[in-house]
């Protein structure tokens, strides 16, 4: 079987406003049990291999296996860490041992009156036969942002709160 060789890029841009404090909205991503409790090893995925490094210059590595299905890798390096601000990630996606994409990600924490304002800004380049995949990155992305607020939820959201997703 031959492989056609082509790229494709997809961007998004998702704003989730989260009735907690920027602390805890940051602490999510900068404790690694909080990160994996919510980060992509929900009951859908049989977790295999796990890494945390949240440093400038660390490395996560996430890497499970959907339940009947393929094997879906992820390892991100930090390229940036102003702490309660910002993160960016460089990031490279793997299904079933092909590469299939190469990402720059931003993380931004805003305080506004009723909590965090949180921005997911993603540039992504993705590869050969996965070059159609990036409106199922930007999905995937809305659902680990719903994880997130269900992991902040059982600490502290109270009933009834308003969330805002936008995207570009």
């Amino acid at each position: 079987m031959t492989i056609e060789h082509r790229l494709a890029h997809s961007g998004f841009t998702l704003t989730r406003d989260y009735p907690v404090p920027v602390e805890q909205v940051w602490q999510a991503f900068a404790d690694g049990e909080q990160k994996r409790s919510w980060f992509g090893d929900g009951d859908t995925f049989e977790p295999r291999e796990w890494a945390f490094d949240f440093r400038i210059g660390g490395r996560d590595i996430d890497e499970a296996k959907f339940h009947g299905g393929p094997v879906s890798r992820y390892e991100a390096v930090y390229t940036d860490i102003v702490d309660h601000v910002r993160i960016v990630t460089t990031y490279d996606m793997w299904l079933d041992g092909i590469h299939m994409s190469t990402s720059v990600a931003s993380f931004e924490f805003e305080q506004i009156p009723e909590g965090t304002r949180f921005t997911h800004t993603e540039h992504g380049v993705f590869f050969d036969r996965f070059w159609a995949d990036g409106p199922g990155r930007e999905e995937g992305s809305r659902g680990l942002l719903e994880a997130l607020g269900r992991h902040l939820g059982r600490e502290s959201f109270p009933a009834g709160h308003t969330v805002v997703i936008s995207s570009d």
